[in-house]
């Protein structure tokens, strides 16, 4: 930690906010001719890697001048009257919840922009391609350091129409349709939670997220807390997703373009997760309570339903897409950030938002991998990969099968790598749930999770064996190794999939207090 004046501090935090805005505005202007070089879309390209490379550096500055000694405060506030009549403020503020989600987006957008520098996926021209990744990151960052509930809404609609586009025009086959479904799926759920927001907010008097919290709920009756969880949960469901609002979910990663894949599953689907932490929960606590073992059961459904449908993929004459596979595993990962937050526990709590952070890394650099294999292939059919093209990545491009079996184990939780923690302890929180929640309903939960996590294993095994493993035929075409581009952008996210299995107490110890104060009254 370093020692950084809180001027300065809530500086870097609006810098990071506002600067993609900026940068995505200067992105649609002409280049002067000194930096448009020999390729004026190199230019643009190389401008986008420029401000998401400083956004993240804003970040990581952020993170070392954050008070580690006091992670459950809220800090870098920002709070300027915005709409007076409304009583709509321009606040903003990071704790321990919030920040690793804030620079894991900061980290996977400039990941994305310097793998399209050398990788621009085909589509229109890259000042358009560039603009709307920055919007995008503009919006997801927004999105958790804001602490007002109309300001969370607009920035959590604000990354719609820049993910629409990236898989409508950047996107592979089936992107019109995919994209459609993706916008109005968000656009549907998202018009069910506003008008919850909007009864906190008139109920309570006050938007304020961080004084709603601290008064946790007293302000509003149960019957309110009740219809304002049943609304806003819809709408944080559906981007989470919940089984069975997910559907949108396979279609949208199948169709888009390899970073958009890793923006939507690395990012986007944390922002439904992080609003039942930082808004339902705190705010509601007793509507939540009541729908807390629905929640509980929708998300072990998931789990199952989401490896089931894995293995189906995984199958040999299944035509499962490789791209899909991953996507449907998200959905039981997220069960189990599901079923950690229903405990209502510090336990479950700690546990959801450490998987929340552990599916970013290990899923981003899943789909990253999945995407250099169809960049080599053409294609990301199992059965074609398996027997057609002969991709037994250990022989013919090690290093690239190496690290996809990396990424299918610390996916199925191996212990020692991050994705173990999170789904540990969501399921040592449903063996103690909450005060006034079921206790054999959630041992049920429990023993139903441990059952996904055998299915999770199973059908990453099975991809592995057939994509890595066996003799390749004589006529395959010759695979290229990891290009120093792709080594780049994949080595932070393979290093901090270690460091969080191997030291877990580098997140614990920012997100457990935060929680602690969280459930006992909401962040000061």
């Amino acid at each position: 930690m370093i020692d950084i004046n809180e001027s300065v501090m809530q500086f870097l935090l609006a810098f990071v906010v506002v600067g993609p805005l900026l940068g995505a505005a200067a992105a649609l202007l002409p280049a002067p001719p000194g930096l448009k070089g020999k390729s004026p879309e190199q230019a643009v390209l190389r401008h986008g890697v420029t401000v998401t490379g400083g956004v993240l550096i804003a970040a990581i500055v952020l993170a070392l001048g954050f008070d580690h000694d006091q992670p459950s405060k809220m800090q870098a506030g920002t709070d300027i009257s915005w709409i007076p009549a409304l009583d709509v403020r321009i606040h903003l503020g990071i704790d321990g919840i919030s920040l690793p989600l804030l620079v894991l987006t900061a980290l996977l957008t400039f990941l994305c922009a310097l793998y399209s520098y050398f990788k621009m996926p085909a589509g229109p021209t890259p000042k358009a391609f560039v603009a709307l990744l920055l919007v995008l990151e503009s919006g997801t960052l927004a999105t958790f350091a804001v602490l007002d509930l109309l300001l969370f809404f607009l920035a959590f609609e604000m990354v719609l129409i820049p993910m629409y586009f990236l898989i409508a025009r950047w996107g592979g086959e089936g992107r019109a349709e995919a994209a459609w479904k993706f916008i109005l799926y968000t656009l549907l759920g998202s018009v069910v939670m506003l008008l919850g927001l909007l009864l906190i907010g008139i109920k309570a008097g006050t938007f304020d997220m961080v004084a709603l919290a601290t008064d946790n709920g007293r302000p509003l009756t149960t019957s309110v807390q009740v219809i304002a969880v049943l609304a806003i949960g819809i709408g944080l469901a559906v981007k989470t997703p919940m089984w069975p609002l997910h559907s949108w979910l396979p279609d949208a990663h199948t169709a888009a373009p390899t970073v958009g894949s890793v923006l939507l599953a690395g990012v986007l689907l944390k922002m439904g997760t992080y609003g039942f932490v930082r808004i339902l929960l705190p705010i509601a606590p007793d509507g939540f309570r009541t729908f807390a073992p629905y929640l509980a059961a929708f998300a072990v459904v998931g789990i199952i339903y989401g490896s089931l449908a894995c293995l189906a993929l995984a199958k040999r004459g299944a035509k499962g897409d490789l791209k899909r596979l991953i996507a449907y595993s998200s959905v039981g990962h997220m069960g189990f950030v599901l079923l950690g937050i229903a405990t209502m526990t510090p336990t479950g709590l700690n546990g959801a938002l450490f998987a929340n952070i552990a599916h970013g890394l290990i899923t981003g650099l899943l789909f990253f991998l999945v995407g250099a294999l169809k960049d080599r292939t053409g294609t990301t059919d199992l059965d074609t990969l398996a027997e057609e093209t002969g991709a037994a990545l250990y022989g013919k491009a090690p290093r690239l099968g190496g690290l996809l079996a990396f990424a299918a184990v610390a996916s199925l939780g191996l212990p020692g790598l991050a994705g173990f923690w999170g789904e540990m302890l969501a399921l040592f929180g449903a063996f103690e749930p909450a005060a006034g929640l079921s206790r054999p309903a959630f041992l049920t939960f429990m023993a139903i999770g441990v059952f996904g996590t055998l299915l999770t294993a199973a059908y990453l095994l099975v991809v592995v064996r057939r994509v890595c493993m066996g003799a390749a035929p004589q006529e395959a075409p010759t695979l290229a190794d990891v290009q120093s581009y792709e080594f780049a952008a994949w080595t932070p996210l393979v290093a901090l999939t270690v460091v969080a299995g191997l030291w877990p107490k580098t997140l614990l110890g920012l997100t457990d207090p935060a929680v602690q104060q969280l459930l006992a009254g909401g962040p000061r």
